[in-house]
């Protein structure tokens, strides 16, 4: 087995380097505790891997692949992901800091962000068709362009969404919510 594929194992309370990762394919591994804050992430694949605990703050992933890749409490404070490979890909993110991520343009179809801080997140021109917020805060995230078709943001919070430029057919809110679907009105909803 090359040292380039990395298959079923469980690496816990490592600080990553560039050279740790890069050009490599994490199949069932398991990260636990890890610090990945000094790496750039060129070409890289992670197959059914699971994140906890782990810090991604600022990390540069360029041209990785995610496919059944699933995050709880994990930081990703200021991550890019619009440079993520979208073949075949699947991830979910539990209990994590996504603040000042950027998921520009990207097909999140179906994806999953449960109890997430997702403070001034850039969703421009994504695809959100069926993606689950599950009480998130949204917070000066932004949605324009965006096609949140049967979207389920009934528990998430904070949000401004302009119905007439993005998509929103069959997209489920709560009342509470909204305030954040008429808030270009400027309308005071009690």
């Amino acid at each position: 087995m090359s040292a380039d594929y990395i298959l079923d194992e469980e690496i816990t309370d490592k600080n990553f380097e560039e050279i740790d990762i890069k050009y490599k394919d994490f199949e069932n591994c398991v990260f636990r505790n890890c610090d990945f804050t000094q790496c750039d992430f060129m070409a890289v694949t992670f197959i059914d891997c699971n994140f906890f605990d782990c810090n991604f703050n600022d990390t540069k992933i360029n041209y990785v692949s995610l496919r059944g890749a699933f995050f709880t409490k994990c930081n990703f404070t200021n991550v890019n992901f619009a440079m993520t490979d979208q073949v075949i890909y699947e991830f979910r993110f539990k209990d994590c800091l996504l603040d000042y991520a950027k998921f520009y343009k990207l097909k999140l179809k179906k994806m999953q962000f449960l109890n997430c801080s997702m403070v001034s997140v850039d969703f421009m021109e994504s695809d959100l068709t069926e993606v689950i917020f599950d009480n998130c805060n949204l917070r000066l995230a932004v949605f324009e362009g965006t096609i949140a078709n049967k979207a389920d943001f009934s528990t998430s919070y904070n949000y401004t969404i302009d119905p007439e430029k993005n998509k929103l057919k069959k997209a489920q809110f709560s009342v509470e919510g909204l305030k954040g679907l008429l808030m270009k009105y400027d309308i005071v909803v009690k």
